[in-house]
């Protein structure tokens, strides 16, 4: 069906027209925050490259600086995280207290107020909310939305002029692809679902096709696979992710042994433990139609290392469904777990590496209580994880122990 919609665009065929996204295959997200005195962003990939962990996509931004040497870096993607959806207007960046800044189109979009907002009717003071933020005051305002097809023409401004000082290889487009089709009323610019639709995928193709750029964009819709490259959330389902906010969610929530210092309740956890990350309901029906098309990867707070108590179990379903893995830290979560990245890193980037342009032809459960999967891609590479906590005896007499997982490398 995605074929015959023309919903298939392969990484072989996407690699051909742009050879960065192989680098895209096998390549950790990362997302690293650094404070001040610690490594800066050369720094610190030099460090992941010393350690072993010699491709990765770097999505943290850097000064401009950085970027040129990261986009030198073999085997790395340097990206920049961008937004479309929120318009800072004047009043809210004065609520908020910014000062301004020559990259204030990027994410705040603030030349879009007022001429590009979506209207929810013909009342011009009917303006559609997008993204709330806490004020000076303390009181959370909304941003205005802007309408999807005024955003192509403020991505290639803003990437243009971006790319002049900062060489970034890739672009997240973050909102867009997650909030699904919308209507707009504005009689400047009337919207359809149907035109949204086709607005959002021209701003990511432009990207790609235009600005020879790898292609990211938050959670992921099917329609977007031709145009995109990498989704953030695709691995994570909405309904049951980890609580979104809490202090330390999206830096150092590493979830220390008997501590929890963020406040997640026991029926959130057990929901993710449960639901989340649960082999008995989860199918990767996504990574079954387009595993060679674009990368799954898990939520930005929601990531491989949150919380560190269920990191192994985040690695087995990444590498069982054959993608790769995303992390988030400081520098010293980098320090004290160290080992627990690369061993991360060892355990699932090669599987995704060796299988990127393999489509997954086939994922069963072995045993009736889901326990046991398996995945078979086209290449003839099969993982097998045991989930449980019992050993399971494989086809060949080997014993798989509990909570563990065995590839079987097919051929290149």
């Amino acid at each position: 069906v995605a074929r015959a919609e023309g919903l298939l665009k392969t990484f072989r065929e996407k690699a051909k027209a742009r050879p960065l996204v192989d680098r895209l295959l096998g390549a950790p997200n990362v997302w690293y925050f650094g404070r001040k005195n610690e490594p800066a962003a050369t720094a610190m990939a030099q460090e992941l490259k010393a350690a072993g962990i010699d491709r990765f996509l770097w999505s943290a931004n850097a000064p401009a600086e950085d970027v040129k040497s990261l986009a030198k870096m073999p085997d790395v993607l340097v990206g920049r995280y961008d937004c479309y959806r929120d318009i800072y207007t004047p009043q809210l960046v004065k609520e908020l207290g910014w000062t301004a800044s020559p990259n204030d189109e990027i994410c705040r979009n603030t030349s879009a107020w007022p001429d590009d907002v979506i209207w929810n009717s013909a009342d011009s003071n009917d303006v559609r909310r997008a993204w709330g933020v806490t004020c000076k005051d303390g009181k959370k305002r909304h941003c205005a939305a802007q309408c999807t097809l005024c955003k192509p023409k403020r991505v290639r401004a803003n990437v243009t002029r971006e790319l002049k000082t900062k060489p970034f290889n890739t672009r997240f487009i973050d909102v867009t692809m997650a909030i699904g089709a919308e209507e707009c009323e504005n009689p400047a610019h009337p919207m359809t679902r149907t035109q949204s639709r086709a607005a959002a995928c021209e701003m990511l193709r432009l990207l790609g096709d235009d600005f020879g750029l790898v292609v990211g964009s938050e959670q992921g819709i099917d329609f977007a696979v031709p145009v995109c490259d990498y989704f953030e959330g695709m691995l994570a389902p909405w309904p049951c992710r980890m609580p979104h906010g809490r202090k330390g969610a999206q830096w150092t929530d590493i979830f220390r042994e008997g501590l929890n210092p963020t406040n997640v309740t026991p029926a959130e956890l057990s929901k993710v433990v449960d639901y989340h990350l649960g082999e008995r309901y989860r199918v990767p029906l996504f990574e079954l139609v387009y595993h060679d098309c674009c990368c799954a990867h898990w939520y930005w707070y929601d990531y491989s290392n949150r919380p560190i108590c269920l990191w192994p179990k985040r690695d087995l379903l990444t590498v069982l469904y054959g993608t790769a893995p995303m992390y988030v830290f400081d520098y010293r979560l980098w320090t004290e777990r160290k080992e627990m990245f690369v061993e991360s890193y060892r355990r699932t980037c090669p599987v995704a590496r060796r299988t990127g342009y393999s489509e997954m032809t086939d994922h069963r459960a072995l045993t009736p209580d889901r326990r046991v999967q398996r995945s078979t891609f086209a290449d003839g590479t099969v993982v097998t994880v045991n989930f449980g906590d019992r050993p399971y005896a494989l086809e060949d007499g080997a014993v798989l122990a509990p909570h563990a997982h065995k590839v079987a490398f097919g051929n290149p």
